[in-house]
């Protein structure tokens, strides 16, 4: 599961850790979890004017990202995140039973509130794959 804020930092910084994930996912060598909701966070949040990305090259990752990703089923659970729009990041990850949830801001998945769902950045998950 892939929190937008890494989305963001791999199209900025194409020699980073985040776009080094982007790089994997689009070749197909880790599988990505996603829904609806996060496909539509990730589209409007990369649209946004302030990070002056070509629309059609954001599109055409997403479409990529979405046919290579699995789909998560919707959980009728609520989680207490400090902010509600990372809920479906953490309920796809828990749905599928996900190895990783990738953020940059893991203060906003504190543990209790994840139910045992492991939360990495990107360096330590690169770490733990690279083993």
């Amino acid at each position: 599961r892939l929190d937008t804020n890494i989305l963001v930092s791999a199209f900025l910084k194409p020699r980073s850790n985040p776009a080094r994930i982007l790089r994997l996912i689009l070749q197909g060598d880790i599988q990505i979890v996603i829904n609806e909701h996060i496909i539509a966070e990730y589209l409007e949040v990369l649209s946004r004017p302030k990070f002056d990305l070509k629309l059609n090259k954001v599109q055409t990752i997403l479409e990529i990202m979405r046919l290579k990703a699995m789909k998560a089923p919707a959980l009728a659970q609520s989680f207490q995140l400090p902010d509600s729009n990372d809920e479906p990041f953490l309920e796809a990850a828990l749905a599928t039973k996900a190895d990783a949830l990738i953020t940059g801001n893991k203060k906003h998945f504190p543990k209790k509130a994840c139910k045992g769902q492991k939360v990495l950045t990107p360096a330590q998950f690169l770490l733990e794959l690279d083993k």
